[in-house]
């Protein structure tokens, strides 16, 4: 290990297949998450709806060469690399890349749950988070796990989140996307906001799978099958400016100026730009929107960056938006992942001083997540 601490700030779970199925409440478990086989053709349900079907093993499979993971007939299971749903499998890899400890992402519970009862989405949250908080029992200085919660309930949110600090967790997720006609940033989740403010403890703005609506960026474009080059590269971007900008804009920092976000999985290379975007057009319509601070004041004070492994902007981020600013993520064991990422982030950041590989490597995050 490095003299200073090493950070993965956004990693992931494999969901085991069973997850739900052990982990709900007795009355929901005849709607459990689950994959079923028809066919020789996996399909993930949930909600008794099919959200994904055939190469669910792209769901993880960054140890498996992309064209023997896309070629079929390779099962879910097949694209989770030990370590993705085994504590001591991933204690080990973390010692393999020199790393002290990962934030943990759920994979299955970034897609959508396609059901308007609420008592079931809560309960899927309750059940992924128990099991989560067993993994990280089992290696408990190793991994930082992030809850999550249905945002379309927040009394039911809370309560759970209660749960969940209780339990050790160290975030929240947040996703990036209009929830029942809201935005994040509206006041109708302030209870939210509040109890991760009193915590000292950030809400996690994770790019999300979804396959319709306003959190899919770009439709239009998508409608015309640009492939997954422009997919990949301009999803996550697509969902967390957005968000990102309006909670800047809204006002949420100035209810909450303690409130800390993090933007994980969309790089760190585009917030200068649109930090400096936002200034520009605040001096224009700032009396429409009257904030106490710049947007950029709100960049440096309540908003922190997840960087790719091979990012060359780093240290222009870290100059312009603030020197406690920037992260990495490795993004294990997705699909746009690589096994190379802590080799990959330890070469991108080597031209910059020493205590500045040493804040992005894992200082900042001790920081933001209070280790």
């Amino acid at each position: 290990m490095e003299q200073h601490m090493v950070v993965d700030c956004d990693s992931h779970v494999m969901e085991p297949p069973d997850l739900w199925e052990r982990y709900l409440e007795p009355q929901f478990r005849d709607r459990a998450i689950r994959i079923v086989e028809e066919g020789g053709v996996e399909k993930l349900i949930i909600g008794g709806q099919v959200v994904l079907e055939q190469r669910l093993a792209g769901l993880g499979g960054a140890h498996i060469p992309r064209e023997e993971l896309f070629a079929g007939g390779l099962r879910y299971v097949d694209g989770c690399p030990p370590g993705s749903w085994d504590p001591a499998g991933r204690a080990a890899l973390l010692d393999d890349w020199g790393v002290d400890r990962g934030v943990l992402f759920p994979t299955i519970g970034i897609l959508p749950f396609p059901t308007d009862d609420m008592a079931l989405a809560s309960a899927y949250c309750r059940a992924y988070n128990t099991w989560q908080a067993e993994f990280h029992q089992s290696i408990p200085d190793r991994v930082l796990p992030i809850a999550i919660v249905n945002w379309l309930d927040v009394d039911a949110a809370c309560a759970e989140l209660d749960r969940c600090l209780a339990l050790g967790f160290r975030g929240l997720f947040v996703p990036p996307e209009v929830l029942g006609g809201r935005r994040p940033d509206d006041p109708h989740f302030d209870p939210i906001w509040s109890r991760l403010v009193d915590a000292d403890l950030p809400g996690c703005l994770h790019v999300i799978v979804r396959f319709g609506g306003a959190a899919v960026p770009f439709a239009g474009w998508h409608e015309t099958q640009p492939g997954p080059v422009f997919s990949f590269g301009l999803g996550a971007t697509g969902q967390l400016i957005p968000a990102i900008a309006a909670m800047v804009v809204s006002g949420l920092f100035d209810r909450h100026p303690l409130l800390k976000i993090a933007a994980v999985e969309a790089g760190c290379g585009f917030a200068p730009y649109l930090m400096d975007r936002l200034d520009e057009k605040y001096q224009f319509f700032h009396t429409a929107q009257p904030l106490k601070l710049k947007p950029s004041d709100y960049f440096r004070r309540n908003l922190w960056f997840v960087a790719e492994p091979e990012e060359r902007t780093i240290g222009s981020v870290l100059d312009l938006v603030g020197q406690d600013r920037v992260l990495w993520g490795s993004d294990f064991p997705h699909v746009d992942s690589t096994l190379e990422a802590p080799q990959l982030i330890r070469s991108s950041i080597a031209e910059l001083s020493e205590a500045q590989r040493h804040r992005v490597l894992g200082d900042n995050a001790r920081t933001l997540f209070g280790i």
